[in-house]
């Protein structure tokens, strides 16, 4: 895509959309079209989402998935602008709605806009497939703020999705997402999920691999939302002008295997 690229902000009150708005301002080679919010929300500076999407090659949302994935159809029956999505918490059945709208078009979703959550991604797999579920179990943690609505976080479940794929399983087959009560021995090959929610915490992710004899830790620890906001931004210039398709940080980053 020739430079600039010009990008439209949806969700610009929120705190990722306030960050991803000082990030932008400092790139020459980008460009805000516009920043939007919910339908009757007023700022200083904020237009309409039709006002903002009109000049935009990409628009970011950081917003809900139930938003995200209506805007996503929206702008697969215009035509575009093309869509950077960080939203988390998306259902089976929004999840399919994201697809089905990128079969025309171009959009980047992921758990984590994080270059060192991504790299992360990639270890685990590597240690899951060598670590085997006879003799490691794995369990995914993370910490977030009290405000964060979703759990476990989209990282978590990107972080289990990875593990589950170095061991050639499904996730959804063998994730335990809640544990209460009598629950019973722990079943081997079985991915577990912690979740803490308090304060104001960044994010905070662990991967655990537990033997009887030893327990190895690959962590991540996210002390600025400016790194999910650089991410995003780096999504953008690499999905301006790209075919329709769903797209990861592992594809922006040339990770993909």
């Amino acid at each position: 895509m020739t430079l600039p690229v010009r990008i439209a902000l949806a969700g610009a009150l929120g705190r990722m959309g306030l960050a991803l708005e000082v990030g932008l301002r400092a790139h020459e080679d980008l460009i805000l079209t516009g920043r939007f919010d919910r339908p009757g929300l007023t700022a200083p500076g904020l237009v309409s989402a039709e006002e903002a999407l009109a000049g935009a090659d990409v628009v970011i949302d950081f917003t809900t998935a139930e938003a995200s994935t209506c805007l996503a159809e929206s702008l697969a029956g215009k035509g575009g602008p093309a869509m950077v999505i960080g939203a988390t918490g998306f259902t089976e059945a929004q999840a399919e709605r994201i697809a089905f709208a990128a079969r025309t078009l171009p959009i980047v979703r992921t758990g984590n806009y994080s270059l060192g959550v991504n790299m992360l991604a990639g270890l685990v797999a590597i240690g899951a497939r060598a670590l085997g579920p006879d003799t490691y179990d794995i369990e995914v943690f993370e910490a977030h703020h009290k405000r964060k609505v979703d759990a476990p976080s989209g990282t978590a479940l990107m972080l289990g999705e990875a593990a589950a794929l170095g061991r050639g399983r499904i996730l959804s087959e063998i994730a335990v997402r809640a544990r209460d009560g009598m629950t019973g021995p722990r079943q081997t090959g079985d991915i577990g999920f912690s979740v803490l929610r308090g304060g104001g915490i960044v994010g905070d992710h662990s991967v655990i691999f537990a033997a009887e004899d030893e327990v190895i830790t690959l962590s991540h620890s996210a002390r600025d939302r400016s790194l999910f906001a650089r991410g995003a931004l780096e999504a953008a210039r690499w999905v301006a002008g790209r075919g329709p398709g769903e797209y990861d940080m592992q594809d922006v980053l040339g990770l993909r295997a």
